[in-house]
């Protein structure tokens, strides 16, 4: 057995990722961290585990060695604890945001301070699964992807890597769960209810991941055809390298004019990504399934959906709710040289705790379906 620790367990992603590893058959959830409710059961946050598990919440400092150690902090938490965590652990998982890009100026450009530890940032591999699997493998250190990030990256990835995109309007409308479990005037019951919130219609974090990602998969197809003499695949933008920007996404000339939108709906879990891609050539249907079957055929959790009648032509985060699947479908516009892509996923699953198992199972030689076969509900 792995012997596995999660360290801010009491929140959304903790509670969903307790959920998974408790059912996994290969590992053994050691620890659950909470400062603020050491010393009370995992099952008094999270309901849904009464009868499944005694373990109680302990800070942080108590600790032992495990592992693998998932850190499921608040912003800036991981980076205050990271040589705890390297001592504990032989491998961390981070599903916070501190070390997902590259680029230490990016970092603060996007998060308005200086990044803490910007020397670790060469040391993590990006965790999208379907663009890092191989790193992954070899990983000690994995700092998965923020949720938004994910749905779009996975929407608009076969699209670049064929490099047919000039210009792209990704818009995101999200449930409430993505903002986390603490209590704000926004999540408030009478403001929340009812609403269809625009809340970052520019300046997203999250568009620092998509546009790095996105742009270094144009460039690498790009060095890969000019017969550069230093190979820049996908993989080696987001995957750990030893430089400062060799891990997490890092920055290069936009290849595509790349831009991001939020809007909070009233839904718990989801999110719903809907892509306006503005082409280079005017691609038919036929085409476009070509790329995306290409893209997507061997991807355990990634699913094309793009039906020609019925309510579910299209993806639809309700049907994914506790799934780790990402659905995609298109549409292209025959009045324009403009393809739709729309792409849905639960965001504490495929835009968190299904990711961090994913990656998990990944870096063990595992099944990556293992603990992760849950296929939604209908209805819901």
């Amino acid at each position: 057995m792995i012997r596995v620790a999660i360290a801010g367990g009491s929140g959304y992603a903790g509670g969903e990722l307790l959920r998974l590893l408790l059912a996994h058959p290969d590992a053994e959830v050691a620890q659950v961290t909470s400062e603020r409710l050491a010393g009370k059961f995992a099952h008094r946050t999270h309901p849904n585990l009464r009868g499944l598990t005694r373990l109680r919440y302990v800070p942080l400092g108590e600790l032992s060695s495990c592992d693998v150690l998932f850190s499921c902090l608040p912003h800036g938490a991981s980076a205050r604890h990271i040589d705890a965590f390297l001592a504990n652990a032989e491998r961390v998982v981070d599903l916070g945001a501190d070390f997902r890009l590259g680029d230490a100026d990016e970092y603060e450009r996007f998060y308005g301070q200086p990044h803490p530890r910007p020397g670790l940032l060469g040391r993590f591999v990006y965790g999208i699964p379907e663009l890092n699997r191989e790193a992954l493998r070899r990983a000690s250190l994995v700092a998965c992807a923020g949720c938004n990030a994910t749905v779009s990256i996975l929407a608009l990835r076969p699209l670049f890597a064929e490099q047919v995109a000039k210009s792209v309007v990704i818009e995101v409308k999200v449930g409430s769960s993505e903002a986390g479990n603490r209590a704000s005037d926004a999540s408030h019951h009478p403001e929340r209810s009812g609403a269809m919130r625009s809340y970052k219609p520019t300046g997203h974090r999250h568009l620092a991941e998509i546009r790095a990602v996105l742009d270094g998969m144009g460039a690498a197809r790009a060095g890969a055809e000019g017969a550069v003499a230093e190979r820049v695949g996908a993989e080696r933008v987001v995957a750990a390298g030893p430089s400062r920007t060799g891990a997490g996404p890092s920055v290069r000339a936009p290849a595509c004019d790349i831009h991001f939108s939020a809007t909070a709906v009233e839904m718990v879990r989801g999110i719903l990504a809907t892509c306006h891609v503005f082409l280079r050539e005017d691609l038919d249907e036929k085409a476009l399934w070509r790329i995306y079957r290409r893209a997507c055929a061997d991807e355990p959790f990634v699913r094309i959906v793009k039906e020609r009648t019925g309510i579910h032509r299209y993806p639809d985060p309700k049907l994914l709710a506790g799934s780790n699947y990402c659905d995609i479908g298109f549409e292209k516009d025959p009045h324009a040289q403009r393809v739709v892509v729309m792409a849905a996923i639960d965001n504490l699953m495929k835009g968190a705790a299904g990711q961090a198992v994913q990656a998990f199972n990944i870096m063990h030689g595992l099944p990556e379906r293992r603990g992760l076969e849950f296929p939604g509900l209908h209805p819901a």
